[in-house]
C-alpha cells in the first residue's frame, strides 16, 4: 500500500502537427479542402488535449511539429519534435519525459483519436493497477497503434523499442508488439480505436463520439459542403 501511495502520477504526451492547411490530414482531401481538413485536425487535437487534461498526471507535454495556437488549453507544456522519422521522434519524446520525471511512467498518444475515453485510459494507469506492468499498448484499426505507454521510459529503452519500427504501415503495430515481447515486457492492451485518416474514418469516429468538437466540426462541414481544391 505504501508503494502505491508513493507511486508518481504518469507523464502524458500528445505528439502532433500544428493544424495548418496542407500539412495535416491530407488524406481527407478530397472530399474536404485543405482548410477544412486542417479544421478537423484542430478539432481532433483539441478533443485529445482536453481528454488527457481530465486524467491524473504529473506533467502534460504536447510534442509539437509547428507552433501552438489558440486551440491549446492551459496546463500543457509545449516541446518541439526532434528531426528524423516518426520512430525517432517518438523515442525522443519518451526520453524527454524521462528526463523531466525519471520515476514516472509515460503514456503517449497521437492527435487522431478524438473519441478516446479518458476514464478508460486513466484506469489501467492508476497506481494500484501498475504493479507488474511494463507497457501499455493501444492498437489502431488500420494495423498501427494509437497509444504507447512505458513504465520506464528512459531514452535508451525507448530507442531500443522504437528505432527501426516501420511507421504508417499495416504491420506497424505487429512490429512494435514483437519489440515489446522480445524485450520481455508485460503489456496491458488498451481498447482498439480507429485513427482518423480518411473521410470514412472521420464519419465512423464522429458517430462514436457525437458530442465531441470533432463530430460538431464534421457535421458543420457536411451540412455546407465545398469543392476540394
Amino acid at each position: 500500500m505504501r508503494a502505491v501511495l508513493a507511486a508518481p502520477p504518469p507523464t502524458l504526451l500528445v505528439i502532433a502537427k500544428a493544424p495548418v492547411p496542407g500539412r495535416v490530414k491530407t488524406r481527407l482531401t478530397p472530399p474536404y479542402t485543405p482548410a477544412q481538413a486542417a479544421g478537423l485536425a484542430e478539432a481532433a487535437l483539441t478533443d485529445t488535449l482536453h481528454a488527457l487534461a481530465a486524467m491524473p498526471a504529473g506533467r502534460r507535454l504536447l510534442v509539437l511539429d509547428g507552433e501552438p495556437g489558440g486551440w491549446l488549453p492551459p496546463g500543457w507544456e509545449v516541446v518541439p519534435q526532434c528531426a528524423g522519422g516518426l520512430d525517432r521522434r517518438l523515442a525522443a519524446a519518451f526520453a524527454h519525459a524521462a528526463r523531466l520525471a525519471p520515476e514516472a511512467p509515460a503514456l503517449l498518444v497521437g492527435m487522431d483519436t478524438p473519441q478516446l475515453d479518458p476514464a478508460a485510459l486513466a484506469e489501467p494507469l492508476a497506481a494500484a493497477r501498475r504493479p507488474g506492468l511494463d507497457a501499455w499498448y493501444g492498437p489502431a484499426a488500420d494495423g498501427g497503434f494509437w497509444a504507447l505507454g512505458l513504465a520506464r521510459p528512459g531514452g535508451p529503452a525507448a530507442a531500443r523499442l522504437l528505432h527501426g519500427v516501420p511507421m504508417s504501415t499495416p504491420d506497424t503495430g505487429a512490429a512494435l508488439l514483437r519489440r515489446l515481447a522480445e524485450a520481455g515486457l508485460t503489456v496491458h492492451r488498451l481498447p482498439r480505436l480507429t485513427d482518423v485518416d480518411t473521410a470514412e474514418d472521420a464519419r465512423l469516429v464522429a458517430e462514436q463520439a457525437p458530442d465531441s468538437r470533432f463530430a460538431a466540426r464534421l457535421r458543420a462541414l457536411d451540412s455546407v459542403p465545398e469543392v476540394a481544391s
